[in-house]
């Protein structure tokens, strides 16, 4: 067994430096000495076993569980020296058997029914609600910030990206909005509050549905906001503008047909739609094993050549399309920060394990956007070719609107 796994660490790091402390004390090393002096320790035969067969979900599990611990730096400083050696995180040998089978099968994954879809979301979003509180910005945005300068403070680049995102739909006042997974309601206040909607805001989370329903109520915008525990499928109405930001991740691969057809039917003929989700530069893959486990079930990321073509099998039109490539690693950076500064707090709320999770959830996250070929999208969508103006300086004219009247009912936060 110590053959194997310092054959898996010579080829895991070529730059940099690991060590790798066996239960009996025996180290063994890999790299060219570079960098921070990473001390990896098992705490127990087996775990060597699973690490070596199975790397992508033992990692995550030996972390969590205290079986492995690491010293002369952070889980983040391990996983972005693998990043920095491994092509998209995908490790040699047995990991990258596994990965390839994950790929030919598992991301054919079942639909995520109505049932089973409410059943992921209570996983991971019906927590304690006060850990969300710990590391989140103000307005509780818990999908990639927008930062339009280097430095910018996370609330800053929360309220930017709400600001993008309006501007995309260019909203006319007493227009119809239709937020399809709508979280705590910061989006859908926002498009109230700003842009002079009537949004309708769809949610699964019971949770997050108390805390969207009180915030409009604190803030005067019941009648202009109306938040519903329904899901995206059930919906019959007709909308002006449609928008979905970090909820198409948990539609499951086999119901994007589905899920742009309610598109679709929903929205008006001259109407606009905005999705904003999490994707993949470098084709098809099936989701890390520990994330579908333990944080995100029913969950999956796709490459645009997946998404396109339900785009237009249902009859939208693909009218603007952007990247955002290191804005959720910034993001996640900063959650992760805020998450350490308090995690006496998380772990007073539920527990050490849990807390070792979500440092492991947000480093593996956040090296996956740096390192692993993740980034995100906006797609804009539309029913005809002139549903937006040719030239795509409307938006920075529509952010400059947006921005003056965000001054006006004080929610410019100054960038740090």
């Amino acid at each position: 067994m110590k053959r194997a796994l310092q054959s898996l660490l010579n080829r895991c790091v070529q730059t940099g430096s690991l060590t790798l402390e066996l239960p009996g004390g025996e180290r063994l090393a890999a790299g060219d000495g570079s960098g921070l002096p990473l001390i990896v320790k098992l705490m127990d035969s087996r775990a060597g076993l699973e690490l070596f067969f199975n790397p992508q979900m033992a990692l995550g599990e030996l972390f969590t569980d205290g079986r492995l611990k690491i010293s002369g730096g952070s889980i983040y400083d391990l996983l972005e020296l693998l990043g920095r050696n491994l092509h998209s995180l995908t490790p040699p040998q047995f990991g990258h058997v596994r990965s390839i089978l994950r790929n030919t099968v598992g991301r054919w994954n079942l639909r995520n029914s109505r049932r089973r879809a409410r059943a992921n979301v209570h996983h991971h979003y019906d927590i304690d609600d006060r850990i969300y509180a710990l590391f989140l910005d103000s307005d509780r945005q818990y999908s990639c910030a927008y930062f339009e300068v280097p430095g910018q403070s996370l609330d800053a680049a929360q309220l930017a990206k709400k600001r993008h995102i309006a501007a995309k739909l260019l909203i006319k006042p007493e227009a119809k909005v239709l937020d399809i997974g709508s979280g705590w309601g910061g989006l859908a206040l926002y498009l109230a509050d700003i842009a002079g909607a009537h949004v309708t805001g769809l949610t699964l989370s019971p949770e997050q549905l108390k805390v969207a329903q009180r915030r409009a109520s604190e803030r005067g915008l019941s009648s202009h906001v109306e938040f519903r525990l329904e899901d995206y499928r059930a919906l019959s109405d007709s909308f002006d503008r449609i928008v979905s930001v970090g909820m198409f991740e948990h539609v499951g691969l086999k119901d994007y047909d589905t899920y742009f057809e309610v598109v679709r039917r929903n929205l008006k003929d001259d109407g606009v739609a905005l999705i904003h989700s999490i994707g993949r530069m470098d084709g098809r893959c099936a989701m890390n094993p520990w994330f579908a486990k333990y944080i995100f079930p029913g969950s999956y990321v796709p490459s645009l050549a997946e998404v396109l073509p339900a785009v237009e099998r249902v009859g939208l039109i693909v009218t603007d399309v952007e990247i955002l490539r290191l804005h959720y690693a910034d993001t996640l950076s900063a959650w992760r920060s805020r998450f350490l500064a308090r995690r006496e707090e998380a772990a007073a709320v539920l527990d050490e394990r849990f807390c070792r999770m979500w440092e492991f959830y947000l480093a593996a996250a956040e090296a996956g956007f740096r390192y692993g070929g993740l980034m995100v999208f906006q797609m804009q969508l539309a029913k005809t070719v002139d549903a937006v103006p040719r030239l795509r300086g409307y938006m920075s004219a529509e952010e400059e609107k947006l921005r003056s009247h965000e001054q006006d009912v004080h929610l410019t936060v100054a960038a740090e």
